[in-house]
């Protein structure tokens, strides 16, 4: 058996028993890597275990949104008795609350206004003076060179806060501030208070409102609850009792457990969440946890008396072990003194999350190099992903364009139909290349169903201004789907530049097309920028539209999957059509028919709320068809489209039935899941979870019509069907359904008519 072949196997198996499928790595380039990876680092661990430099560990790697590595290794807990290592166990995080918690308070604050990096510390904390800590300024603490000591005497701490901080406020200084690099617990404990102070709310609370609800880290808190310090490791032993579930840190203790320096307590679930929020908002387009220029200033690199430091993290230090030796400059991260680590690459879009219980038993574990090591397993494999990928140099219609310094629009007022999808190969916006250029007059921007931003999942959407350039950006997805001649008003050329998915019912194609016709009715020639068909353009799947079916979700008589780009699909309704418009496709560069998306070394980019990476988008088009009926396709789930269900549907029943046609390339497994919007929401659904065993052979199509059939030969009362024809649009497919045929039998009805449609698209192509 091949290692792909095999790795799939496991992830079939470990989501058969019930591991959580919203952190698995799906995609065929991902489980590449995590072949590679997953023995070098389970022999590192099984090392480290047999050394006894820890007890236990989990973890998780991740990459581009997919979890390559996760895993539970050895104990939490070996005295006084063993318990066993899960994915789940709560970790006392040590020093990264420092980073995950203190530095994004302040920096969150920072973006409100509410602090200044480069103010003395006393103007927030007005008892803080004396000895020249006049001088310290809140930067100076985030990049430990306040000239603080590391930590004061415990005996300082011994009678709670008020007393500590007296304390804290009477210190000397050992150094002036800016001059020496000296990492101190005692610099983040006073930035605890700044955000207290600021904000009117103690830490631990700011951290909940502003950092943990709003990313979803239910796990994450200070002083844990009964039930999640159950899950906790066990850590040292402190007046005859081990601590579980209880801070380390004796200074945090003495704190109530709430401290700028310690306290956190999390698991790598809820870290992966907090890594991917940072790694999103280098996106302006996102809501995220900082904004993208708040994201650069506490990342960027500062000079931290001889080690390079972020505001809060660590970048090249001499507490760096901990950090991957290939990893980029841009990468960030630190670790804790009870064995924790993490680091984020935004370079190689890399998150490597360790995390032990070295502490325990005796406090004399060691797990600073390990997690060195396991960050370099996993750099060095994404540094030959990416050299490997090098020589996929598929270029967008919008990189050919400003190549040739956008001499197609030279002199032009120019309007652009446009989202958040639409940006070059480096990620920067089109509309924003436009308007940088000096050949380039943009005066107006339209945006289709989902809004500019792409984040509104709504029947009607409305005008807005685009922020970076003030620009009103029309909807073409409210009052009117099609550009009316006053919107069109003004405009010399109108440039549309959004990813498709390469399926009929996706509505940016028809808004393509509205909008060519509108330019053709006002003269105004039309410019399209190809982007690739992110299913490939040789495969041909499913019914077309019966005659006279046409609407906006079924907007040209093409095959449910067409295997067409957006260019040429422009061409060909331009003629069949008859629209006249004046048309031209600024093409791609160096794409085949045979590429998926992740052939091309494009990165995957959402296309819209519940369109979240390109398995979603494989299997939208056979599952996508059958959501207008009574079965709820995953929205308001982590995995849309990739699960189907209802309440009345008995998961193993659906899948065993769906598997028996030995469809090639899937596979459906029994699970449970309670929508937390749209249909069935908050209601537990029992049904299946699709997974793509081999994209080569995998037909989308014959998985919706299995299902459907499946659907109809076991639950005949329950499953209505009055509304399947709203996307399918094919009188003899839907009948076929209700007869529970097999999905030969249904692919047979249309075998001659997509025959006949791949003569009839030959004309149109563009690419080889």
């Amino acid at each position: 058996m091949s290692q792909r072949k095999l790795a799939v196997l496991i992830l079939f198996l470990g989501l058969t028993l019930g591991m959580d499928s919203s952190l698995l790595a799906t995609t065929p380039r991902s489980t590449r890597i995590t072949d590679e990876i997953t023995p070098d680092i389970d022999q590192a661990i099984e090392k480290a275990l047999a050394e006894k430099r820890m007890p236990g560990c989990v973890v998780l790697v991740a990459r581009g949104g997919d979890v390559l590595y996760k895993k539970e290794h050895g104990n939490r807990r070996i005295e006084p008795s063993v318990e066993p290592m899960t994915v789940d166990t709560v970790f006392d995080m040590a020093s990264l609350t420092k980073p995950i918690v203190t530095a994004t308070s302040i920096m969150q604050l920072v973006e409100v206004g509410k602090v200044d990096l480069d103010a003395p510390v006393v103007t927030y904390l007005p008892e803080f003076r004396g000895h020249g800590k006049e001088a310290i300024t809140i930067k100076q603490l985030l990049i430990h060179t306040s000239g603080l000591t590391p930590d004061n005497a415990l005996s300082d701490y011994e009678n709670g806060w008020p007393d500590a901080y007296e304390n804290i406020c009477n210190l000397k200084l050992l150094s002036k501030p800016g001059e020496r690099f000296r990492y101190s617990d005692v610099g983040f404990i006073l930035l605890g208070e700044v955000v207290a102070r600021v904000s009117q709310m103690p830490l631990d609370q700011y951290a909940a409102k502003h950092i943990f609800q709003p990313l979803g880290m239910n796990d994450s808190c200070f002083n844990p609850s009964q039930s999640l310090a159950e899950r906790a490791v066990t850590t040292t032993k402190v007046d005859g009792e081990w601590l579980k579930g209880m801070v380390h840190d004796p200074r945090a203790r003495y704190c109530d457990g709430v401290a700028g320096h310690a306290g956190l307590f999390s698991t790598a679930n809820d870290l992966t969440l907090y890594a991917q929020a940072m790694l999103d908002a280098r996106d302006s387009h996102t809501t995220h946890l900082l904004k993208p220029q708040t994201l650069a200033q506490i990342t960027k690199p500062y000079d931290a008396a001889g080690n390079t430091r972020g505001l809060g993290w660590d970048k090249q230090s001499v507490y760096s072990s901990n950090r991957g030796k290939s990893m980029s400059s841009s990468a960030y991260g630190h670790g804790g003194f009870t064995g924790t680590a993490m680091w984020i690459d935004p370079e190689l879009d890399l998150v490597v999350i360790f995390l032990s219980n070295r502490v325990h038993p005796n406090e004399k574990g060691s797990i600073n190099t390990l997690a060195g090591q396991i960050g370099t397993i996993a750099a060095d494999a994404c540094r030959k992903h990416q050299q490997s990928t090098t020589a996929l140099s598929t270029k967008l219609g919008v990189d050919v364009l400003a190549d040739n310094h956008f001499e197609l629009l030279k002199g032009k007022r120019v309007g652009l139909i446009a989202n958040h999808t639409s940006r070059n190969k480096a990620g920067r916006p089109t509309h924003l290349l436009l308007a940088e250029s000096p050949e380039v007059d943009l005066v107006a921007l339209f945006s289709p169903e989902h809004g500019f931003a792409g984040s509104l999942d709504q029947s009607h959407i409305g005008d807005m201004v685009d922020p970076e350039t003030g620009i009103t950006v029309k909807s073409l997805y409210g009052e009117s789907r099609k550009p009316t001649p006053k919107q069109l008003e003004g405009i010399d050329v109108l440039v549309f530049d959004i990813q498709d998915i390469g399926c009929r019912f996706y509505t940016y194609i028809s808004t393509m097309g509205l909008a060519m016709e509108a330019a053709a009715e006002q003269g105004i020639p039309f410019v399209v920028l190809d982007r690739p068909n992110p299913l490939g353009g040789e495969v041909i799947e499913g019914p077309l539209l019966d005659r006279d079916e046409h609407s906006f979700v079924a907007f040209h008589s093409i095959p449910v999957r067409h295997g067409m780009t957006i260019g040429e699909l422009a061409r060909m309704m331009n003629e069949e059509r008859g629209w006249k418009t004046d048309l031209t496709v600024v093409p791609l560069s160096d794409w085949h028919r045979d590429q998926l998306l992740l052939d091309t070394g494009l990165p995957w980019r959402n296309t819209s709320p519940n369109m979240r990476n390109l398995t979603q988008a494989m299997i939208y088009p056979g599952v996508g068809l059958l959501e207008m009926t009574n079965v709820s396709v995953g929205r308001g789930t982590d995995t849309p489209f990739e699960v189907l269900g209802a309440p009345w549907i008995d998961g193993s029943q659906l899948a065993t039935r769906i598997n028996s046609y030995n469809l090639p390339g899937v596979k459906a497994i029994a699970v449970e899941f309670t929508p937390d919007a749209s249909k069935y929401e908050g209601t537990l659904c029992g049904g299946v979870n699709f997974i793509i065993t081999d994209w080569a052979s995998f037909r989308t199509l014959d998985l919706g019509w299995a299902t459907a059939s499946s659907l109809r030969a076991l639950y005949p009362n329950d499953w209505e069907t009055d509304r399947l024809h709203t996307l399918l649009r094919n009188d003899r497919v839907k009948e076929c359904i209700l007869q529970a045929e097999s999905p030969e039998k249904i692919s047979q009805t249309y075998e001659n008519e997509i025959k006949q449609f791949a003569k009839r698209r030959a004309p149109f192509l563009i690419y080889p």
